[in-house]
């Protein structure tokens, strides 16, 4: 047993090629886009469409410059401006002109010497702005951005007073050429008003308290319009049109009454089904609503401007 022999076995592992790191590289890029990807449709899903279109106005393209040519040369590109941006199939969320003043009738019978002065002034003001264009468009952009964080703290108030809450849905802002409207609408079994009648429901009262706590902050003036529906009604010698004209009067007596001023109020009307929200079903309850419009100004005259 002395002799016999040691035998060591020594195992040699074969050389295998270093594969590196690239692939880390390459799943952590994955592993990022992914995660950016799942952050985005969580915020799709919990933004409102006034907070998405605000993210939309801020990083609009149209502030960024106010020229088209990007060289000035014979083949100079684009630059991100309003046409060019609109020219690559983007849509301005808002309108960017300002709608011509409105007509008021109890002004159209004034003698012809104050028509004439009238005249004269709108001609001068229209030499201005087509002399300085760019200030009309800053001006308007301006009012954009306004009515873009309006709407979203409107919206946030009522999303924090729980006794409103559950309207958000009836409260409907967009933009017009007019200006920013905002509807208070009416559901199937949640209307705005007592049935046949100017007397607001106690929520109505709030959300428009609500409202005016927002837009008092604003210099804009105000026009208000009462809407119903367009099947006929009558009582007590009252029609759509002396209805909706009541509701849209006690929309503003609650809105000045909760810090609006008084000076502001442009218009209260009666529209009675003229205009209906839901023009496919004129007798749908969603037709019946007030609305409420922060017009759009005409920017100041130019200092040392003479009208």
């Amino acid at each position: 047993m002395a002799d016999t022999p040691i035998i060591i076995k020594r195992i040699v592992k074969g050389d295998h090629a270093h594969h590196g790191g690239a692939w880390k590289v390459a799943y952590a890029d994955f592993v990022t886009a992914m995660m950016a990807f799942f952050l985005l449709m969580w915020l799709i899903n919990t933004t409102t469409p006034e907070q998405k279109r605000g993210i939309a106005d801020y990083f609009a393209p149209q502030s960024i410059s106010q020229t088209l040519s990007g060289s000035g040369g014979i083949l100079g590109g684009k630059v991100m401006g309003q046409e060019s941006a609109r020219a690559g199939g983007a849509v301005s969320v808002f309108q960017n002109n300002s709608p011509p003043a409105k007509a008021n009738n109890s002004h159209s019978a004034q003698n012809g010497a104050s028509q004439g002065g009238t005249n004269s002034s709108q001609n001068a003001s229209s030499d201005s702005k087509a002399q300085n264009p760019d200030a009309d468009s800053n001006s308007s952009s301006a009012q954009n951005g306004e009515f873009a964080h309006a709407a979203e703290a409107i919206h946030q108030a009522i999303k924090d007073n729980p006794d409103i809450a559950t309207l958000s849905t009836q409260v409907v802002m967009d933009n017009t050429p007019d200006g920013m409207r905002i509807q208070l609408v009416d559901q199937d079994g949640r209307p705005m008003f007592q049935q046949g009648t100017a007397v607001p429901m106690p929520y109505t009262r709030e959300l428009l308290q609500t409202v005016a706590k927002i837009i008092s902050r604003l210099p804009n003036r105000i026009s208000i319009a009462g809407h119903t529906e367009a099947k006929p009604f009558s009582s007590g010698g009252m029609s759509n049109w002396e209805l909706s004209a009541a509701r849209a009067n006690v929309g503003r007596t609650i809105l000045t009454a909760a810090g609006l001023d008084s000076d502001r109020i442009y218009e209260v009307a009666g529209k009675a089904g003229a205009e209906p929200l839901l023009p496919e079903d004129p007798n749908a309850s969603a037709n019946r609503r007030l609305s409420i419009v922060l017009m759009r100004e005409a920017p100041p005259a130019p200092l040392g401007h003479q009208l």
